[in-house]
Order: C-alpha cells, then structure tokens, then sequence
C-alpha cells in the first residue's frame, strides 16, 4: 500500500477580505515535497491575494498556515523568507540601476566583517546563473536587460534562498518557448531535491505538461481540490470560467483574395532586415520566432516607430514609407504593443479616453474636445467589445488585463484602421479574457479588416493564424499556410543557424 507523504505545507481555511469583497472565503491547499502545484482560476479569483498571504506581504483575517504541521506566522516577507517561501511576482521586484549580482543578493550581501565580499557574491550569483542555464553577465545591469533576461534575473533571485517553497507568478509571460523549456527543467530539478513549488500561469497547455497536481478557485473559494482536480484542459477551463468551452482556439477562415498590405524589401535602425511578405483582407497573419528574433521590431517598422532605412510598404496598392506613427495610423495601421502597460494604455485616462486618443479629430469642435461625444464613443465600444462597465468611470489600471487589451483594441478601431498589429495580445490573461480576445479577431476579420499576430505560444500562433512568417533576426525566411505547421517547425526553424538551413524541413512521409 503507497503511504501518502506528509504535506510540507498546507494553508487551512483562509479568508481575507477588502472592502466590498471577499478575496479568499476558507481556501485549504496541501503542497507537498517534491511536487509542482498549480493553482489555477480566472483573474480576480483570489490567487494574487493567496500568494500574498504566503509571501507574508498581507496577512489573513482567518485560517492557519503550517509548516510541517507547525502553526507559522508570516508577518512580512522577511519572515517568510526567513521560514523558506520564495516567491517570483508577476511585476518584477528589480532594480534597474544595481547589477545583476546585486539584484539576486538584493537585502543579504555576502560579508567579509563590516564589508560586502564583492568577489563572493559575483561568484555565487555565476554559479546560481549557470545553474540554471542562463547566460547573462552577472556585473550587466538590469537596466540594460531584456524583458525576458529580467523574468529570468527575477527567478534566479528567488532561488538564491535555501527555499522550501517556490511560488511563481506568471512566470513565462515573457518567455519564449527555449526559455521556458529552460525554466521546467530547472523546476523539475527543484522538485527532485524535495522543493515544494506553487504554479500560476494561465497557459494551460504548458501547465498541463510540467505539474503534478492542480487546485482551481473561483470567486475566492477552492471549486476543485488537488483530490479533485483531473489535468485536462477541457475539465480544468469549465472549473475556472462554470461553464464548457467546445472549442479551446475558435478561429474563424475570413481571408479573402485581395491584397490589404505589401511590405517590400522592408528594413529599419532597430533591426528589421528586407522584410517582404503581402497581407490578404480577412487574414490573421502570424509572426513565429523566438524571443530576440525581430518579430517586435518589423512591427515598429511597419508603425512608423522606428526609422525606415530601406524598402516601402504598400497599403491598398499605394506605396508609402511611414516616417512617424502618425503617418502610419493615418494610412490605416494599429499595433497593440506587448507591452500595454508602459506602451499602449493612459492609466491616468479612464477608458474613454483611452479608446478615443488616437482619432481626436472626430470628437473635436473648433480645437476643443466635446467631452458629451467621448462619453458616447467610449460607452458605445465599451458596450459593442463587452468590456467591463467600470470602464466608463474608472481608470484603466483598475481594471483586469483583458479589459485593459479590450480598451487599446478599441482605440484602433474607433480610429478607424484597417490592418491591425498584435504583439502577444493574451499574455498576462485568463482564459476567459482570452477566448473573448480570439473572438474579438475573428470579428475583425468577418469585418474585412486584417491582423497581423506576434505571440510566443506556438499552439495559439498556429491555431489563430492563416499563415505564419518565420522570423529570425529581423527577417522572415520563410512563409506556409498555418494548416502545414507545427510546434516542432517552429522550434527548428527557430533554432537553425546557418543560411541553408533557415527553410522548414519537410516532415517525412
């Protein structure tokens, strides 16, 4: 008989409570050593709240935390570092001035005496890096690190610690698929040495793949215990949103014959590199590559965010050169940047304003803003793309991401665009925004307008796309309907160096 291993640590009925809601309402987890948790749930569910009771950052109106079967208090994140928890955050926690040796020690230098030990600490920052596989100088600074070296430099830090607990927050958003193929290495080495590790992220083809067990909340209580809980998508996305979801990706064929936009020979100062391909009407055009391999920056180029240094695009058969974002959107272009956050949202505005920015002409009189047509437009898009009401009142930054993605989709096609640029445009959502984002395309292109998709997530990419351009530094080496690719293509062409090799190999017969 398999004796059942005592849990490491266990949350017993939490609550916690903000005013006018009940975040947590008497959650009880197990997570034991050696296994890779998942808690899953639709934003707004309680797992933020959760982890931040067990990072000791708020504290609980009622239940218990144990360790071991000990009753502990986690007073503040000190003391839950104290007791093994490490926690990776979905916002970094990094600052951009130290270097990255001095992010991960950040709070607990290394000392020789009175004195910080440089030296050591370098050398184990180096030795923690190269223990999970990432590359980076630890003297670099975190100001001149990627987004993706960032999410990496955060986890490192986390795992600087003799951690009993590892708890991630959305820890591959901004991830390609070689680094998080990194990342669950490194987890399931984690795991053999007896850590217990607590999983959030909302793609759940890759929580399927790496975690042992899952608990799902809903309006701040467990719907599905670890007991309970079976790892498939289709049991897992009915528990999170209450009700079945036929079709996980329900992309719609709208591509039509005509030609909505031609980029020739296209190049910029930031890295795209004679870039050529057309766009149909109707079409989802899909961009594949790997973090760093230019996807980004032929979107800029085509913005108008970066300068042209050579070739042209072509919009409804008249060539142009985009010299500013504004030339861009007057021809008929939008780009919901991957970043929505710092690029794309006034967090200031309330959604309003934000959806009527970039066409302030139509709500103008004589050089002055009619604040009466504002009010309409914005409530007319925030009714048309179900986006929350509170959007009409609130600033954008209260809202979740997928209404905040709502509200920039919004501003473009009030403006009237015709090609739309999507750069990751799920990352960071739950799967009920997301399907609401898919559906939201498949509209646009029933509608004549066409779309032009980065996103990282190979089975979304291929799913929602008509065809795929393959991108690696700055240029795309090749093109195939979506229907004759797939995630190993991807990861090949991606990953080949030398120039003969860039093409898709055939799959054998």
């Amino acid at each position: 008989m398999q004796t059942v291993q005592a849990p490491l640590w266990e949350l017993v009925g939490i609550t916690k409570s903000y005013p006018g809601v009940r975040a947590n309402n008497g959650i009880s987890i197990t997570l034991r050593s050696g296994e890779i948790h998942a808690l899953l749930g639709e934003n707004g569910c309680g797992k933020s709240t959760l982890i931040k009771i067990l990072s000791g950052v708020v504290q609980p109106d009622g239940g218990e935390i144990r360790l071991r079967g000990r009753p502990v208090t986690l007073a503040n994140p000190i003391a839950a570092r104290r007791d093994g928890v490490a926690t990776v955050f979905q916002e970094f926690s990094l600052a951009p001035t130290l270097s990255v040796a001095e992010n991960i020690f950040l709070g607990c230098y290394p000392k020789r005496g009175p004195l910080i030990d440089w030296k050591r600490m370098r050398g184990e920052a180096r030795r923690i890096l190269d223990g999970l596989e990432i590359g980076i100088d630890p003297d670099r600074l975190v100001a001149e690190l990627s987004v993706a070296e960032q999410q990496l430099v955060e986890i490192a830090k986390a795992v600087s610690i003799d951690s009993t607990l590892l708890i991630l927050d959305e820890p591959t958003t901004a991830l390609g698929q070689q680094e998080i193929a990194a990342l669950h290495v490194l987890l399931r080495r984690m795991k053999a040495r007896g850590v217990a590790i607590l999983y959030i992220s909302h793609r759940l083809d890759e929580v399927i793949d790496l975690v042992d067990t899952a608990t799902i909340l809903k309006d701040g209580r467990v719907v599905c215990s670890a007991a309970e809980s079976t790892l498939d998508i289709g049991d897992i996305v009915e528990k999170m949103i209450g009700h079945d979801v036929k079709e996980h990706y329900p992309k719609q064929r709208n591509a039509r014959q005509a030609i909505t936009l031609e980029a020739r020979g296209l190049s910029s100062d930031r890295g795209a590199r004679d870039v050529t391909f057309s766009l149909k009407q109707g079409e989802v055009f899909g961009l594949g590559g790997v973090i760093g391999s230019g996807r980004t920056e032929i979107a800029r180029a085509l913005f108008g965010a970066d300068r042209i240094t050579g070739g042209e695009i072509v919009i409804d058969g008249k060539p142009m050169v985009p010299r500013s974002t504004r030339d861009a959107i007057a021809a008929g272009l939008a780009f919901v940047p991957e970043n929505r956050k710092f690029d794309g949202l006034f967090f200031n505005f309330s959604g309003g304003p934000n959806i009527t920015s970039a066409r302030l002409a139509a709500i103008s009189k004589m050089f002055l803003l009619d604040k009466r047509k504002e009010r309409a437009a914005g409530r007319r898009y925030i009714e048309e793309l179900e986006i929350s009401p509170l959007a009409a009142s609130k600033s954008v930054g209260q809202l979740s991401g997928g209404n905040q993605q709502k509200i920039v989709i919004a501003r473009w096609l009030f403006a009237g665009s015709k090609v739309l640029i999507l750069d990751e445009p799920t990352q960071g959502i739950d799967i009920g925004a997301k399907l609401a984002v898919y559906r939201l395309i498949n509209e646009l292109t029933r509608q004549g307008r066409s779309v032009i998709l980065i996103s990282s997530d190979h089975a979304e990419l291929i799913a929602m796309s008509d065809r795929i351009g393959i991108v690696r530094h700055g240029t795309i080496i090749d093109i195939r309907d979506a229907a004759e690719v797939d995630h190993a293509m991807l990861v090949r062409a991606s990953t080949h160096s030398s120039s003969h090799e860039m093409q898709f190999e055939e799959e054998p017969a």
